[in-house]
């Protein structure tokens, strides 16, 4: 390819990738699209690379809407949007409806924390299926409780945490998600106990006291029975009452299922369905002592509420043979399984050791680290909707992935573009300095000069922000970004934004200071633009970073009189949420 097109066409990829993502273009994306896509020029790949850093470093030059105007005139219909039925994956249709059957289905968080992103698919997925079916959906909070030899001996233990509920709830109020009813775990205690006495009365559970090594080691994988299996049902339900009463201590008694010690799968030979806690629960306190494991009280449970169709990852096909097993002993009506793989996310850390893990933010909290639930690095859906992540956003790109069974690899990007098309059109922008260094520009000819930017430019009749800045002694100053700072060159011609074009004279490396001379008013394309502030009129800008890092700078002095909880744009920065300002400073959450 002629090397002319193959700039344009790089010209034309990238511009693209930059608006898609917030106006910063991402090599390894583009050069991946052009090797995937063309195999004609996978030859090129070296001739390729110099380009496109060449383009990039022009493109992170414009602004976002320069951005839009340059891509548009290279392709009139890139920005066309694209059939969303053709672009959106269709959910498949809940198996074995009965005719006239009232859909059921529930949702079963476990109390730790709050609700964070990876939660939310399961959330989501539920919620659309009990919309498209004009069904009910059940909240379930499935707040059983572990060992408390286990809480003890790590402060990592996952267990129930009391603010968890209003968590929970609070981020399905912002999902958009509406339920019947709730249903506690921990309340239904006295269920559980009627109808594991019902199993050990058939003959089908039995009380075990065998060690959990020596039942591994000397019977699940040898496929022998235990000497307890084969108890008299009378022996079985003393013991059992017996572990009602506290006889036991914890780990020494559990009961088992008979589920077979002959089934292909270990994990499943003789499955526990109860066992001993002596931990504390926040609801019920220590009036019971012994617990449900989780795939015993969903067989009861789920029968007892009438759910037609459960919802689950693809690494809980376990808890489906329990459920099965226990409804076919019963002779109970079967509720129908879906599955869907494992989600990987991407982009939420440099951090490798900041995993989505409910206890890992408890931790962190508890010591200080994050600032409480909404802080970015949770999250949590608190920390989406500071940040001015909108709920249809998370919805739709977690829809989009369909029902697939296979592990899918998230972008977070991918959620930040689909946020970006719902915020970009409300979110008026405004002038941010990070790290500011001072410019002085001389022999400036007018005494005040008024800058004056629209709101939003794609909609021109919000009108515009007015910036004036004095003059004094044909002397003007006013901040820069470092990051800008550093690119400049003596003798270079640069504008500043909506305000004038300058001329780099001196760059004082020891004190930070930029001279410039006054060059012109009238907008030239030619020349790279910059987001300026004025020194005399300004406001602070803290903006807390989804990593938890935290970037300072000055904004334009129109910011005092933003409303607070609405995203706004630092124009070639990105989006923020403001929550928090006085007298002179503000305080954001970064977007994307």
């Amino acid at each position: 390819m002629e090397e002319d097109k193959l700039k344009q066409l790089i010209w034309k990829l990238t511009l693209n990738n930059a608006v898609k993502f917030g106006g910063t273009p991402n090599k390894k994306a583009i050069m991946g699209k052009i090797m995937r896509d063309r195999k004609d020029l996978r030859s090129q790949a070296s001739t390729i690379a110099p380009l496109l850093e060449e383009v990039m470093e022009a493109i992170k030059q414009l602004n976002i809407e320069e951005q839009r105007k340059k891509l548009l005139e290279l392709d009139p219909d890139a920005l066309k949007k694209k059939d969303s039925n053709k672009e959106k994956k269709i959910l498949p249709p809940l198996p074995n409806i009965k005719q006239g059957e009232k859909i059921v289905m529930r949702l079963a968080p476990y109390p730790s924390g709050a609700l964070h992103i990876g939660n939310a698919r399961m959330v989501i997925l539920n919620d659309e299926y009990v919309r498209r079916y004009q069904g009910e959906l059940i909240l379930f909070f499935d707040d059983t409780i572990g060992s408390s030899k286990s809480q003890r001996s790590s402060p990592r233990a996952k267990y129930v945490l009391p603010e968890s509920f209003d968590l929970i709830e609070e981020g399905l109020k912002w999902l958009g998600v509406n339920y019947s009813k709730i249903y506690y775990k921990s309340e239904r205690l006295e269920i559980f106990y009627e109808y594991c006495k019902k199993l050990i009365e058939d003959g089908i559970a039995y009380v075990c006291f065998c060690e959990a090594k020596e039942f591994k080691d000397k019977y699940k994988l040898t496929q022998k029975d235990c000497p307890h299996r084969n108890n008299e049902i009378e022996t079985n339900l003393l013991e059992w009452n017996n572990m009602l009463q506290g006889t036991y201590p914890e780990t020494t008694a559990v009961v088992r299922l008979k589920t077979g010690m002959d089934q292909k799968d270990p994990a499943l030979r003789d499955h526990i369905i109860m066992r001993i806690s002596e931990a504390e629960h926040p609801k019920v306190g220590t009036k019971y002592i012994v617990w449900p494991m989780l795939e015993f009280s969903w067989a009861i449970d789920d029968h007892l509420i009438g759910v037609t169709h459960i919802l689950r990852g693809s690494d809980l096909v376990k808890e489906d043979f329990i459920e099965n097993f226990i409804w076919e002993h019963f002779n109970w009506p079967k509720a129908e399984f879906l599955h869907y793989g494992r989600l990987n996310f991407s982009g939420l850390s440099k951090n490798k050791e900041n995993l989505l893990s409910k206890t890992n933010a408890r931790n962190n909290i508890d010591n200080g680290t994050y600032s409480g639930w909404d802080d970015p690095r949770t999250w949590s859906l608190q920390s989406l909707k500071m940040r001015g992540i909108e709920p249809q956003a998370l919805k739709d790109s977690l829809l989009d992935l369909g029902l697939s069974i296979n592990a899918i690899n998230f972008s977070v990007n991918w959620l930040y573009s689909k946020n970006k098309n719902i915020i970009d059109e409300l979110s008026d922008r405004y002038f941010y300095v990070e790290d500011p260094i001072q410019l002085e520009i001389i022999e400036v000819p007018e005494e005040q000069y008024i800058a004056e930017p629209l709101l939003l430019p794609s909609k021109p009749e919000k009108g515009k922000r007015i910036i004036k800045v004095n003059v004094e002694n044909r002397i003007l100053n006013i901040y820069i970004s470092k990051s800008d700072k550093d690119k400049l060159e003596i003798n270079q011609v640069l504008r500043l934004k909506d305000l004038m074009n300058i001329k780099i004279e001196k760059i004082d490396k020891t004190d930070n200071k930029i001279i410039a001379t006054y060059h012109s008013t009238e907008l030239n394309r030619e020349y790279s633009i910059i987001q300026w502030v004025s020194i005399d009129e300004n406001i602070e800008i803290t903006i807390l970073k989804p990593d938890g890092s935290i970037s300072k700078g000055v904004g334009e002095i129109n910011l005092k009189d933003i409303e607070l909880y609405k995203t706004i744009q630092f124009e070639r920065y990105g989006f923020v949420n403001p929550v928090r300002k006085d007298k002179n400073s503000l305080f954001c959450y970064f977007t994307h």
